[in-house]
């Protein structure tokens, strides 16, 4: 029998593959990108260029070469440095810790099953895909509980397993900038586009805070899980037909004890918000600032250490009650394992600041950013269509490099600028780029997790591969990217502010 022609969308999905895999490293790719950097300034500094700083009026800035004597010393005696100051090192570190305690304990694991086992039949789906998008305070978590549990929950109740995978992939990973809380997302992301920022305006930079997008992803919520509910339940299940194969296990409860865990941690967050409610919500709270202001303040400075303790010790309290944890031995383990866990991206860190930091350090960013928006400025793309523009070029990056924070740190320095010369803030680049970025990474076959989804999907269907699952979670980051857009051009339009103290527009 001759082979069945492969069609468009098959043979494009493969060449994504095909070069997704021929990429190197995110590491590696950062050693690269920091070597063009070195070169690039000593040829852009012998050629002369130079451009008016946005920020500065009358300022001339020109490219630094790192091929000098004194770049040379430079790049040797602030290694180290660029390495530890690299942006989102120490607050990713720091909010792991919390996380990791919650993660590690099962606390997280149970306020997922607990919630999508708790609601009723008829919002099953869309409490998939809530759960899905809750998940990431959690990181990858929810990557590893929620697609089999929707997978089983859906065949228990004799619908298709894969549609249930599917509505919680598409909350985990496509609603992965979406949440009603602060994750880790928020202060790895942050840090990068501050400093970014700090590139045109350092003044600007200090006002930052890392909420910058709080109020949008909190309403993004209610918009991705009503999106993700309609695809699941009018495109995806009637795509996929009756499920032929055999129905599973049905869905494993809360055990006793992981209730009465539940219970002690609900309480102790409780209390422990209390307290942190009790300093910041007076007036004259001591996480107010003197004028009793509430953006600018002590709280938004804290808001990393809030965060890891808001889950450590419900983390805590959990691993007591259910016996995960029973000496202070057990609390270092998982603390520890949390951080082993994170080696890779120590290890991306230190590569990744040596590229900021020279980038930074040669004023290439600056220069580049003044000569971006003069070419955007003659081609006249501005506004709305610049924004779109930008969220389809990030989106395409995130087919080939899955890493969100190894991609922000490459184009925040570039972006970031280019935009403030158009008179759009830091903080909307950062929501365009999580748009972008979190609508894709269902369709790349190169997240990391994709290949655990598709073991995962073929419990129920042998034939499962990267073209099948990729053509059963389109529908999703199509409807999402489009719709999220749209809510995102509607907030411009609105002028509404993306997070406290965030505006749309820069005026500098």
């Amino acid at each position: 029998m001759p082979e069945k022609k492969r069609g468009w969308f098959q043979r494009f999905l493969d060449m994504i593959e095909w070069t997704g895999n021929k990429l190197p490293h995110p590491v590696t790719l950062f050693a690269i990108l920091t070597v063009l950097v070195i070169f690039a300034s000593w040829i852009i500094s012998a050629v002369g260029i130079s451009v008016e700083h946005p920020g500065e009026e009358g300022e001339i800035v020109s490219v630094t070469s790192l091929l000098t004597p004194e770049g040379i010393q430079y790049m040797l005696s602030s290694m180290v440095d660029n390495f530890i100051g690299f942006a989102p090192l120490g607050v990713v570190l720091a909010t792991m810790l919390g996380i990791g305690i919650a993660e590690r304990t099962g606390l997280i694991s149970a306020c997922l099953r607990g919630f999508v086992l708790s609601i009723p039949k008829v919002l099953i789906t869309a409490g998939l895909v809530f759960a899905g998008i809750m998940s990431s305070v959690a990181s990858d978590a929810g990557y590893v509980v929620l697609p089999p549990l929707g997978a089983v929950i859906f065949a228990a109740l004799g619908r298709h397993p894969l549609a249930g995978l599917a509505a919680a992939f598409a909350g985990v990973s496509a609603g992965f900038s979406a949440n009603l809380l602060l994750s880790a997302t928020d202060p790895m992301l942050g840090e990068l586009t501050i400093s970014a920022a700090a590139i045109v305006s350092e003044s600007y930079a200090e006002g930052m805070n890392i909420a910058m997008n709080y109020y949008f992803i909190i309403v993004s919520v209610f918009l991705l899980t009503i999106v993700g509910a309609v695809v699941t339940e009018k495109i995806v299940e009637p795509r996929l037909g009756e499920y032929k194969g055999e129905f599973r296990e049905d869905a494993a409860g809360l055990q006793p004890i992981e209730k009465k865990g539940l219970l002690w941690a609900g309480l102790s967050l409780l209390v422990t918000a209390a307290v942190f409610a009790a300093m910041v919500v007076p007036a004259d709270g001591i996480l107010r600032a003197d004028d009793g202001g509430f953006v600018q303040s002590p709280f938004m400075d804290a808001l990393v250490p809030i965060i890891t303790i808001l889950f450590f010790v419900p983390g805590l309290v959990y691993g007591i009650a259910t016996k995960e944890i029973k000496n202070d031995r057990d609390v270092a383990d998982k603390l520890s394992d949390t951080m082993a866990a994170m080696g890779m991206f120590i290890v991306l860190a230190f590569t990744a600041g040596q590229f900021v930091a020279y980038f930074a350090e040669t004023n290439l960013g600056l220069v580049i950013g003044v000569y971006g928006a003069e070419t955007l400025d003659s081609i006249g793309l501005r506004g709305i269509p610049l924004i779109i523009g930008f969220i389809l070029v990030a989106g395409f990056i995130n087919l080939f490099i899955g890493s969100a924070s190894a991609k922000w740190a490459m184009m925040a320095p570039i972006f970031v600028p280019v935009m403030m010369q158009f008179g759009y803030s830091p903080e909307l680049t950062q929501m365009a780029y999580r748009i972008a970025d979190s609508s894709t990474n269902i369709i790349t076959p190169l997240m990391t997790y994709f290949a655990i989804i598709i073991a995962f999907a073929q419990k129920y269907d042998k034939r499962m591969g990267i073209g099948t699952m990729i053509s059963v979670m389109f529908p999703y980051s199509i409807l999402f990217l489009i719709t999220w857009s749209i809510m995102l051009i509607v907030w411009m339009l609105l002028g509404l502010d993306l997070g406290p103290g965030a505006p749309i527009h820069y005026n500098g």
